[in-house]
């Protein structure tokens, strides 16, 4: 059963010298808000005792005007229930209703992108490869492996030993235990030079992306970014005022040199060197090397977002691009939301030393930090071994529905696909030999409960390659066959 909002008042201005009587101008309030929207419906209302004590009437003029709501089909009302705005309202016959209406017809007649051009700003309402869960869904974790039980005895712990001071704002920087975790965490795992006064906690590595940008870019600034890559870090970049510049990724990653053709004195480089997203590839030694001898020339700066270098299956954990920076040019972004679970938002930058009082300056006019009670909680988490051991379940877990997903794969499709990037992270990539229209085949998938991620809507410019970008974090083992043989029908019927 749907909840609604408990008794709300409308603004009712009542004027005890004005001709139109009481109960007439309290009817008038609530059926004004009702058309307009203010009121919607199922929306519950204040009961006529309450609403009398406070407009400071007696309750008659109130008991009055709502009986003519009532008779009008503007309020229902329910023995035990109370009063609620009428659900049997026509939608068009309220201010929602209609504006509702008229968006969609918009949105019907309006012009579709070409599926080859990547928007810049989110398309998180109308992309349904974004909308929900369902097979292949990126950025989706095994909720059911999650130590779920032991995540609510450390928060009901915190939860109990709250005092004052849990009450008040904590460190822009975050919880102290915490940033001392997550460098010793980072040093050990990530080879990062980094200590705890580098670390900033943010909402997740969206608004490290947001942040980094702040600081660093002013509108008019040249930022390279990869060809294809992340969507929303575009977003970020293009709503700052930034020209982007593609620079196309290979095998060995982004390709340097071909950024350097195409401006050499862009101020930033925003790269996913350990897992290339969407494509998965790594960046080679050699081109790491020569991004940190371009940002050292030029006075430029890498953004290095380390998403998931949790999850390496051919191979031990790639070092950091940060880890190997002697000038203090990178500026590394990590998640642990996408590590336990999305909802978390939680995340952390790594700073170099001289930018750190303009991360917390521009940090503290964006907002005054995340919860502390969830910092606590994640700081013991950490420390006291759950994140190492549910890391090791995930990596056998994660490895096994990859293998599961590459074979099934290979015996669906054969040479039809090429499959990109499977030796780490929670996705892989796949190619379409034929370049088929993967809007269109993502569009339709959707009724059938896949999520394919297109490939094509990644590219800033003329798309390349044409494929899917497949989530296994969240796809069970048994489940893969039968959605690859989806996948094989719907490339098929094209």
């Amino acid at each position: 059963m749907k909840r609604v909002a408990s008794g709300i008042l409308p603004v009712i201005a009542i004027d005890r010298k004005a001709p139109k009587p009481l109960h007439r101008q309290i009817y008038d309030a609530y059926r004004t808000a009702i058309i307009e929207g203010s009121l919607r419906p199922r929306q519950r209302v204040l009961s006529t005792r309450a609403l009398a004590a406070e407009l400071g009437v007696s309750r008659l003029p109130v008991l009055n005007a709502y009986g003519q709501l009532l008779a009008e089909g503007y309020f229902e009302s329910r023995v035990g229930a109370g009063t609620v705005v009428s659900s049997a309202l026509p939608e068009q016959f309220t201010a929602s209703g209609a504006a509702l209406q008229a968006a969609r017809s918009e949105s019907r007649y309006a012009p579709r992108p070409a599926a080859h051009r990547c928007s810049l700003l989110p398309q998180r309402e109308t992309s349904p490869w974004l909308q929900g869960l369902g097979a292949f869904a990126v950025g989706q974790v095994a909720y059911d492996q999650f130590p779920l039980q032991v995540w609510s005895r450390l928060v009901a712990r915190h939860c109990r030993s709250m005092n004052a001071r849990s009450f008040h704002y904590g460190d822009h920087m975050g919880l102290r235990a915490l940033r001392e975790t997550v460098a010793s965490y980072l040093r050990t795992a990530r080879s990062l030079r980094c200590e705890a006064d580098q670390i900033m906690i943010v909402s997740g590595s969206q608004q490290a992306i947001e942040l980094s940008a702040r600081v660093l870019l002013d509108p008019g600034n040249r930022v390279w970014i990869e060809e294809p890559g992340y969507h929303l870090a575009k977003a970020v970049f293009a709503t700052k005022g930034c020209h982007l510049v593609p620079v196309p990724v290979d095998e060995e990653g982004l390709n340097v040199a071909e950024g350097i053709k195409r401006y050499r004195k862009a101020r930033a480089a925003f790269v996913t060197p350990s897992h290339q997203f969407p494509l998965g590839v790594t960046m080679s030694a050699s081109r790491r090397l020569q991004l940190l001898e371009w940002a050292q020339t030029n006075g430029s700066w890498i953004i290095e977002d380390d998403y998931d270098s949790e999850y390496r299956y051919e191979s031990s954990p790639i070092p950091s691009l940060q880890g190997i920076d002697a000038n203090a040019r990178v500026i590394y972004i990590g998640t642990i939301s996408k590590v336990l679970f999305p909802s978390l938002r939680l995340g952390y930058v790594v700073i170099p030393p001289k930018l750190i009082d303009r991360f917390v300056a521009t940090r503290w006019a964006m907002d005054l930090g995340c919860p502390g009670i969830y910092q606590e909680v994640l700081a013991d988490f950490i420390g006291e071994g759950h994140f190492a051991r549910h890391i090791r379940r995930m990596r056998i877990l994660y490895r096994e529905r990859r293998s599961a997903l590459v074979a099934s794969l290979r015996k669906e499709m054969g040479s039809a696909v090429e499959v990109m990037g499977s030796e780490a992270g929670m996705h892989l990539t796949v190619n379409l030999q034929n370049r088929a229209d993967d809007v269109r085949i993502a569009e339709r998938a959707s009724s059938q409960n896949l999520r394919l991620w297109p490939l094509s809507v990644n590219y800033l410019g003329e798309a390349s390659r044409h494929g899917f970008i497949l989530g296994f974090g969240s796809t069970a083992i048994e489940e893969i066959p039968r959605a690859v043989r989806k996948l094989r029908k719907l490339v098929e019927g094209t």
